[in-house]
This record gives structure tokens, sequence and C-alpha cells, in this order.
């Protein structure tokens, strides 16, 4: 697994490359590139254009709660990162195709690697997270399920991916 130290490393650098911060649109090729080399597609992506095309699937969210509560894609369940949600993980069905998100897709990648190794078949990882999700105009709720503008950025460094929606740290 990567190190904390590594991922900074190349995220920076490629911050310092790809000259996006001060613009209000993002450049895709380097949000592109930047998931290319933070990932290590270990599982099966799935775009956000498929996932919007695709029913009867389960989607996890693998964010903070704190990052849920604030808003996430409708229908999704908080399943977590650093302790999995028990609950949700008993109420899954190992044959069923789960799809796993979080900001951009490293934490939802470690998530569905765990449930693979648990057995589970059909897992998918979001590419490009709940930032591409909301980049794409697609609508995001809160916690009484009503849309929202609302979106939890992690911090300054990683709101840069975001292009649309109201930043919340």
């Amino acid at each position: 697994m990567k190190t904390v130290k590594t991922i900074t490393i190349k995220l920076l650098l490629l911050l310092m490359t790809c000259s996006c911060s001060g613009q209000k649109k993002i450049d895709n090729s380097a949000f592109d590139s930047f998931l290319k080399t933070f990932l290590s597609h270990s599982v099966k992506e799935l775009t956000v254009k498929e996932l919007v095309k695709k029913s009867n699937y389960i989607l996890l969210d693998a964010r903070a709660k704190e990052e849920y509560q604030i808003s996430h894609i409708p229908n999704a369940l908080f399943i977590g990162y650093d302790k999995l949600a028990k609950e949700v993980l008993d109420s899954l069905n190992k044959e069923k195709q789960i799809v796993v998100y979080c900001s951009v897709g490293y934490r939802s990648e470690k998530v569905a690697e765990a449930l693979q190794k648990d057995g589970y078949k059909n897992v998918s990882n979001l590419y490009g997270g709940i930032f591409e999700w909301v980049n794409e105009g697609n609508t995001i709720h809160d916690l009484e399920e009503n849309p929202t503008n609302k979106i939890h950025a992690f911090d300054k460094k990683w709101a840069i991916w975001l292009e649309k929606g109201e930043k919340i740290y």
C-alpha cells in the first residue's frame, strides 16, 4: 500500500504541474492523470456516466461520517472507511452489484478491495468519486434525502478537483 508521504508527494507534484489551482473550471485531463497515478486500479472501476445508466445496485459511501452527513449520492449507504459499518455489511447480498465511492476514489478502492477479499463477487469503485459525480452535474442529498449544493471537500488542497457545489471543510 502506498504511504501517505508518497501519496502527498505525488499530489503536490501533480498540482505544481497542472496549474489548475487558480482556475474556475478544472482540467479534466489533469484530474484523470492524477487519478491514474493516485489509484492502484486493483478493482473494477465504473465511471459516473456508466453508473447513471445502471439500476439494481447497492451504493456504498466510504467517506468519514461527517462527509456523508453533509451530502451523499442519493440512496447511498454509509459504510465508512476506518471501521466499516457492521450493520450495513451484514445486510449486503454478496452476489449483488456493489459500487463503492468516496471523494475521488482512493478510500473506496481500499474498501472495495476488502469487500472482494471477504467474498463479495461484483464490486466496483466509482472512478472520480463524489467529486466527479458533482462535477458532471448530478444531484447530491443531505441527511434528510433532500437535494443540496453542499459538498464536503475534505480540505482546500482537495477542493481544487471540485468545480461545482458549495465546498464545506
